[in-house]
C-alpha cells in the first residue's frame, strides 16, 4: 500500500516512517535508534551491517522490519563450505528441455539476512559484491535483475574470531552503515520476558506496507532538497577524514554519497522537504565510521574511529543559512 496521493504528490512519508518503526517496536523493544538507522538504510537503498554479540536482536530486527514492510525475505547462513553459487543462483542443464537454465539463490530476495558473513571464504563473500553495488547478478554472462527494493542485513560477532575471515574493504564499502544493537536496559529486558516468554512476538505483527510502498517512500525522499551548502559540508566532512593524521585510511566518495542519500532519508522521515547539516552529524559516524581506519600511533594511544569522527564533527565548519 503506497503513500496516500494528493494533487499528484505522495504525502505523509513520516506517517508511513513512523507506522513501520512502531510495527517493529513491537518486537524489538528499548532500540528505537536502531530500527530507525536500519530503516533510513532501506528507504537509502543501503546495504546494513550489524555487528553484536549474539543473542541481541540482530536477526530479529531484519525479521521484524521484513514482515513489517510485506518484503520476499531469505536468510543465508554463512559458514565455511557455502559456495558462491548457494548466493547468487547457478545455470544448470535441463535435460526435458535439453538447455540450460538458471537457477536462482537466496540472493533474489527483497530483504536478505547474511547471518555471520565472516564465517564464509573471501571468494563467496565476494559473490555479493555485484549484487550489493548494481542490484543484478551475472551468471554465464547473462544479467538477472535483483527484486526492489533490495537489501543485505549482515551480521557479524565481534569477540568470535576462530574460524573467520575479516571482511574486506571493498565488501565494508559497499554497506551503507554499521551499527551496534546492544544490551536493552532493564526496563526494555522485561517488556522482552513478556513478549517473547511464551511465544515469538513475530508472530503478533503483520504487514504495514509492501514492496510497491517502499519504493514509493524510497522515491519521496529522492525529492528531499538539498542545498549546495550542505553538499559542500559533506565534501569538506569526508575529504577531512583523508586528511587527518590520526585516521590512515579516509572515506571514499562512496561513503559522501552515502550520506547524502540517509539525510534525505531523515529529513523526510522529520516532515521536512530539506535537509539541514544536523542530519549530516547525526547520520556521519554510522556512515562513515566502518570505511576509515585510525592509525596505529593512534590506536596506540586509545583513540577509537568513533572518537576521530566526532573530533573532525566538532573541527568541520558547518554551514549557515543552508
Amino acid at each position: 500500500m503506497p503513500p496516500r496521493r494528493t494533487n499528484g504528490r505522495s504525502i505523509d512519508f513520516a506517517s508511513a516512517f513512523e507506522r513501520i518503526v512502531a510495527n517493529v517496536e513491537e518486537v524489538v523493544r528499548g532500540k528505537d535508534r536502531e530500527i530507525r538507522l536500519a530503516l533510513t538504510c532501506l528507504m537509502a537503498e543501503g546495504h546494513l551491517l550489524i555487528e553484536d554479540v549474539p543473542g541481541v536482536g540482530k536477526t530479529l530486527l531484519a525479521k521484524s522490519l521484513a514482515r513489517s514492510i510485506g518484503a520476499q525475505w531469505r536468510r543465508i547462513q554463512f559458514t565455511p563450505d557455502l559456495l558462491p553459487t548457494d548466493v547468487t543462483g547457478a545455470t544448470v542443464f535441463n535435460p526435458d528441455s535439453r538447455a540450460f537454465e538458471f537457477h536462482p539463490g537466496a540472493i533474489f530476495a527483497n530483504i536478505v539476512l547474511g547471518d555471520e558473513i565472516n564465517r564464509a571464504s573471501p571468494k563467496t563473500q565476494s559473490a555479493l559484491l555485484e549484487a550489493m553495488e548494481e542490484q543484478q547478478v551475472t551468471a554465464e554472462g547473462t544479467v538477472h535483475s535483483l527484486p526492489r527494493p533490495f537489501m543485505v542485513i549482515a551480521t557479524e560477532n565481534p569477540i568470535e574470531h576462530e574460524g573467520t575471515y575479516p571482511l574486506p574493504y571493498a565488501q565494508l564499502d559497499r554497506f551503507l552503515m554499521r551499527i551496534g544493537i546492544g544490551y536493552p536496559d532493564a526496563v526494555a529486558e522485561l517488556e522482552v520476558l513478556d513478549r517473547h516468554g511464551d511465544h515469538s512476538a513475530l508472530e503478533d505483527i503483520g504487514a504495514v506496507t509492501d514492496a510497491r510502498g517502499v519504493q514509493a517512500m524510497i522515491k519521496e525522499a529522492r525529492e528531499v532538497h538539498v542545498h549546495p551548502s550542505v553538499k559542500e559540508y559533506i565534501v569538506s566532512l569526508v575529504a577531512a577524514t583523508r586528511a587527518d593524521p590520526d585516521l590512515e585510511l579516509g572515506a571514499s566518495p562512496r561513503a559522501a554519497i552515502g550520506l547524502l542519500r540517509t539525510i534525505r532519508v531523515s529529513a523526510a522521515a522529520q516532515g521536512r522537504a530539506f535537509v539541514t547539516p544536523d542530519d549530516v552529524k547525526a547520520l556521519a559516524v554510522p556512515v562513515i565510521a566502518h570505511r576509515v581506519i585510525v592509525s596505529p600511533d593512534a590506536e596506540m594511544s586509545g583513540l577509537s574511529v568513533h572518537d576521530a569522527l566526532r573530533a573532525l564533527l566538532d573541527k568541520v565548519p558547518v554551514p549557515v543559512g543552508g
